[in-house]
């Protein structure tokens, strides 16, 4: 989204990442097709500085992959505290618990493997942190879930909202799942009940506050 000097040097002059977040942001990268999924570097040290900022009890993630976002946002969390990461894809989960297990933040992190629009009607809890970046049609779906469970003044993010530029025209660019971003930051932009701003950071992350039920 910016002059890659710019990025580079921002990078630079941002506090580095865990020793396992780097062993397993590099074997991501040399090692597999779908390495664009994960969170990276620069957004990772953004997840975990909102985190550190808002000392979570209660983090939900809707979207596992590697495993990499859930420890960013894990080194925020306030004592006692845990994260529950959903995802679907069991290769990759298991991938992810045996980078979890390296680090001292294993046991404040719960994954769970399954369909999301089921397994967060049954989670008997109030997040104070609520992390979307899984299938984007969902979207709406995962944002109605999980409002109810937020407390007032919680925080929900949400990634990939820009979509490589693709909603600026969903005319042209008008496959499922820009198609259900744009309803998606427009349901978001509409909702009186809260407060967002739109950060132009990687591929766009919507920061959503809870205002009032």
């Amino acid at each position: 989204m910016i002059d890659e000097d710019i990025q580079n040097y921002a990078e630079i002059y941002t506090s580095n990442e865990s020793e396992v977040l780097s062993e397993l942001r590099a074997k991501t990268f040399g090692e597999r097709e779908d390495k664009s999924m994960l969170s990276g570097f620069y957004q990772g040290r953004l997840l975990a500085m909102l985190s550190k900022m808002i000392q979570p009890k209660r983090i939900l993630e809707i979207g596992t992959y590697m495993g990499y976002s859930a420890l960013c946002l894990a080194e925020g969390l306030a004592r006692g505290g845990k994260i529950i990461t959903l995802d679907m894809q069991s290769e990759t989960h298991e991938i992810a618990r045996s980078f979890w297990a390296k680090s001292d933040l294993n046991d404040k992190i719960d994954g769970r493997l399954g369909d999301a629009t089921e397994i967060i009607p049954t989670l008997d809890e109030i997040f104070d942190l609520v992390f979307i970046d899984a299938d984007k049609p969902n979207y709406e779906n995962y944002y109605d879930l999980v409002f109810p469970k937020m407390r007032i003044g919680g925080i929900i993010l949400a990634d990939n909202v820009l979509w490589s530029g693709k909603v600026l025209d969903a005319e042209t660019n008008n496959d499922e799942s820009t198609i259900a971003l744009c309803k998606f930051n427009e349901k978001v932009r509409a909702d009186k009940r809260i407060s967002n701003i739109l950060f132009a950071v990687r591929d766009g992350l919507m920061v959503i506050r809870k205002e009032k039920e």
